[in-house]
């Protein structure tokens, strides 16, 4: 397995919408690289984005929070179909490090996807897994928390954004576009 650097906030990939996957045949190496990654970084989600693949791919692994149930997911082509009710949590996001907002999600969502062998599933689905889920949709929709709250809380972390972006732009002209 390898580790792949994690993109952050300011690289362009980061704002677009992710392309569907087509050819699951392929896709065990990457997501065994992204497992690696989100673990080295101490993550619980990561999005294909996030590590530079332009692929409508997440993956979750929530076992070191929630003891209970299936904790270790691979989401590909996901799209959440609905939602309701509400609740705030304070999130943080591997592609920008050392920020932590408090953000307004739904607390439960029915969620359309397919597995590693392209099978097509839809659950219901609430708690942890379900924001865990939203996060990484967002990013696979090019949107990050910053996006989801106040203007003002924004401006609270607007100096660090800057140097993050900043950072990111420098590097995105050495990134190797990532080829199944």
């Amino acid at each position: 397995m390898a580790l792949m650097e994690v993109v952050h906030y300011g690289d362009p990939i980061l704002r677009k919408k992710c392309k569907p996957v087509e050819d699951y045949k392929k896709l065990s190496g990457l997501i065994d690289d992204m497992f690696d990654t989100m673990y080295e970084e101490n993550g619980i989600g990561l999005a294909a984005n996030q590590v530079g693949v332009d692929l409508n791919l997440f993956i979750i692994d929530i076992s070191d929070i929630e003891e209970e149930g299936e904790s270790i997911h691979v989401f590909i082509n996901g799209e959440i179909i609905e939602s309701s009710g509400e609740s705030w949590f304070e999130e943080g996001c591997l592609s920008i490090p050392d920020i932590r907002l408090d953000v307004k999600r739904p607390e439960t969502i029915t969620f359309k996807y397919q597995d590693e062998s392209g099978h097509e599933h839809t659950k219901e689905i609430s708690g942890l897994l379900a924001r865990a889920i939203q996060h990484e949709v967002d990013h696979l929709n090019g949107v990050f928390i910053v996006d989801r709250v106040t203007s003002t809380t924004k401006m609270t972390v607007d100096k660090t954004l800057k140097a993050i972006k900043k950072d990111a732009l420098s590097k995105v002209k050495y990134r190797k576009a990532f080829v199944l």
